[in-house]
This record gives C-alpha cells, sequence and structure tokens, in this order.
C-alpha cells in the first residue's frame, strides 16, 4: 500500500538503465511526467490503485527503453480532490518542475480549473484517466491539450438512464455533486430518462466535504421519490446515504463510477445495497487487457478492479508513446504526437515493458503504431475524447460484482435513441 503526506507528496520513479543506455542519455535526462491526483480527501479511497496504475505504466515506459533514450520521472502531487491545491499543484509542476505534460487528475471540478489556469495557456499537455465532464473537450478552453482515456460523463449518463429504465425506476430524485462532473452528469441524465419511460421529480445539489447532508436528502425525500440516483464521491456519498436511508428513502439506488469501492460498500452497509446499481467504463477483453491485469495483480498483490485504475495506466502510457513520437519535447509538439499513437494502419502495441520497447523501435525506424491498451484500443477522436462500452455493476453477498456490460453497439443504438 503506498502512503502520501501532504500537499508535497511526490512521487519519483526512474527504472534503473543499464550503462549502456546511461551513455546514451542526454543532458535533459531525466524526463519529468507530472501527475495530479487527490490523494487524500473525499476521493482518496479510490486513488491508490489510481496512483498505482500510474507507478505501473512510468515503470514499463522505463523498462522499455524510456523516452527518447531517457527515463522517466513521474513527479506526483496530492490535490486533495479540491480545486484551487490542484491548481497550485498543477503550477508547481509546470512551473517549479517545468514538466511538458502532466496526467490527471479524477475531478472534474479540479480538472477543469488546472486547464484553464495552467495547462492551456502554458501549452501543457494533460490526458486525465477520469474526468468526464464533456465541456472541457468542446468549449474550446483546453486548446486541444487536453485528452482523456475513458468516455465523457454522457456515455455513463446515458447508460445509467438506461438501466434505471431497463429495471422499471420511475420518480427519481436526483442528487448530485455540484461541479462540473455531477451538473454534467445530471445534464444528460435529465435528457435521456424521459425519452427513456422514466421521470425525474427533483434535482438536488450539495456542495462536497459536509459532516451532514440532512437538508439536502430532506429536500429530495419531499417530492416523494421511488428512487435515487446519487453523483458523487465515496466519502459523502457514505453520508448521503446513510440520511437518506434513516429517514425513510428507498434502497432502489443508482450510482456512478466512483462508488464501485468497498470503502463506500462497507461504509454504507452491504446489507442495504442488495437493490442498488451503479455504471461504469467497461474494459473491452484481449490479450492487452488481461497483460495489464496479470502484471498489475503481481506487482501489488491484489486485484486491478476499480474505477480508473486501466484508464490511469493508458493515460501515462499514451504520453510515453507520443513523447517518443514527438520530434521534440514541448508542449505543441506532444500534442501532435498523442493522436499518432493509434494510427492508420500502425502495427500493433500492448501493454507492458516488452511492447513499450517494441514500440520505441517501430518509431525509431519510422513506422506508425497502434496502441491498444489496458482498456482496448485508444483513439482520440477530433476533441481529444475516446469511446468505449459501459459496464453494470451490484453487491452481491456483500461484494461488487460485474452484472453486464453494454456494448460499444448497443451505447451506439442509446445514442441515436436519445439524440434521434
Amino acid at each position: 500500500m503506498m502512503k502520501w503526506t501532504g500537499l508535497a507528496a511526490g512521487l519519483a520513479l526512474a527504472a534503473a538503465f543499464t550503462p549502456h543506455q546511461a551513455a546514451a542519455q542526454q543532458p535533459s535526462c531525466p524526463v519529468k511526467i507530472g501527475g495530479v491526483l487527490p490523494l487524500t480527501g473525499s476521493m482518496g479511497p479510490i486513488t491508490t490503485k489510481i496512483a498505482q496504475a500510474a507507478q505501473l505504466a512510468v515503470e514499463h515506459i522505463n523498462q522499455g527503453g524510456g523516452v527518447k533514450g531517457c527515463p522517466v520521472e513521474l513527479i506526483l502531487r496530492d490535490d486533495q480532490g479540491q480545486p484551487t491545491v490542484g491548481v497550485d499543484a498543477a503550477k508547481y509542476l509546470v512551473e517549479v518542475e517545468r514538466v511538458p505534460a502532466i496526467t490527471g487528475t479524477v475531478s472534474s471540478g479540479v480538472t477543469g480549473p488546472i486547464i484553464a489556469s495552467v495547462t492551456a495557456p502554458s501549452k501543457v499537455v494533460q490526458i486525465s484517466c477520469c474526468s468526464t465532464a464533456s465541456a472541457f473537450t468542446l468549449d474550446g478552453r483546453s486548446q486541444g491539450y487536453f485528452f482523456r482515456t475513458l468516455p465523457t460523463s454522457k456515455t455513463q449518463a446515458y447508460a445509467t438512464a438506461s438501466e434505471m429504465a431497463r429495471r422499471g425506476l420511475k420518480k427519481t430524485a436526483i442528487i448530485y455533486v455540484n461541479t462540473d462532473f455531477g451538473v454534467d452528469m445530471t445534464k444528460f441524465v435529465k435528457l435521456a430518462l424521459p425519452k427513456l419511460g422514466g421521470d425525474i421529480v427533483a434535482e438536488v445539489p450539495y456542495n462536497d466535504n459536509q459532516p451532514s447532508y440532512r437538508a439536502e436528502v430532506t429536500k429530495a425525500l419531499a417530492a416523494k421519490p421511488e428512487s435515487l440516483l446519487l453523483v458523487g464521491f465515496p466519502k459523502d456519498a457514505v453520508t448521503i446515504v446513510r440520511e437518506w436511508l434513516s429517514l425513510g428513502g428507498s434502497q432502489k439506488i443508482a450510482l456512478n463510477n466512483s462508488m464501485r469501492v468497498m470503502d463506500f460498500v462497507n461504509g454504507v452497509g452491504p446489507k442495504f445495497l442488495n437493490e442498488s446499481f451503479g455504471m461504469d467504463n467497461a474494459q473491452v477483453a484481449g490479450p492487452t487487457v488481461d497483460a495489464f491485469n496479470k502484471s498489475f495483480q503481481e506487482k501489488y498483490k491484489t486485484d486491478s478492479a476499480g474505477p480508473g485504475v486501466h484508464t490511469q495506466y493508458d493515460a501515462v502510457m499514451v504520453l510515453g508513446l507520443a513523447m517518443n513520437i514527438a520530434k521534440d519535447l514541448s508542449g505543441p509538439a506532444i500534442k501532435d504526437a498523442v493522436r499518432q499513437v493509434h494510427a492508420a494502419g500502425g502495427a500493433q502495441v500492448g501493454t507492458g515493458p516488452e511492447e513499450f520497447k517494441k514500440a520505441v523501435q517501430l518509431i525509431k525506424d519510422g513506422k506508425p503504431i497502434k496502441y491498444f491498451g489496458a482498456t482496448g484500443p485508444i483513439e482520440f477522436d477530433a476533441n481529444g475524447d475516446v469511446t468505449g462500452p459501459a459496464l453494470v455493476w451490484k453487491i452481491q453477498n456483500g461484494e461488487i460484482v460485474t452484472d453486464r456490460v453494454i456494448s460499444i453497439e448497443d451505447m451506439q443504438a442509446l445514442f441515436k435513441k436519445v439524440e434521434g
């Protein structure tokens, strides 16, 4: 288990190189990549595995040859789940450590200010594992410097609405965190659910890190809902669900992906969640996914299940590949190279150090590559977004289990049904 202390918590990850490799290094070695994650605060419970995935990716990059002959150093800072702290952390990475690229962060409420105040103005590439607010890649604020390795909140929202309708949930109250993420999810659920046969009777925002949410829960219950959609993060969600149930709320509860952790389940009590379900992004099956799962299990002696784990690995691997492809390590050059990690007609490369080594050699030879990662094929669209299947999870015998997977084809059909 990794431990982190304070805002200045740092993680320097540079695998040892052979003497021959060391001799080939250039004066700019090591190559730095910045990382911003909520290592503490309300999202801390979901972040340990995400940080471990970033660490594993850096190890694989370094074992596979690094970036332009240099080892990679990941400098990781804690945003505590707070926008001001996140901006300060990103400024430190860009202005002091002079990183040309950042991975992070989890909360859209933190990612948005970092894009607007730090990475876009500084022309620093930012790839997020977990921030889904659709506006980041649509409203121009990122200037093309922001990418993400998971689908936007629209995918999760539409899939959630579809599953709510499939389960016959009527008269739903939505309680959502008042951030870019919560607002975005709510907007798309409101668009989809009525077209699929559901009805929203109350929308109640909340601000995180409060000792109690009785006022918000009471307001939602006043509409006499038959079910609840809760959009937020584990620590606050435990309090909200406890108060919801104690005040007579239904156990028919829909949850977003961040609650797919045992801290949330155990905090509420598994027996109270038997009628609940949640949504997350699904990993496609395949050898590159299996290879990552095996590597993670061997490294950390635990499974790779959980939100953001696979997508964080891919975010760092994409940066490593793009930095090798780029003509130099400036932000603009890396930005242009990101979409070349999955080039048409390229040779397929996968996860792990040997596959990264294969990719580096192909790049040196001037040949295109197609990266298939821990989440399957990573192909960015014109906005810097990716598509993918969705996963429905539930609580069974006190454990989080997969209920079913909604395929990419079914998701495409759902988009057409909602948007006409």
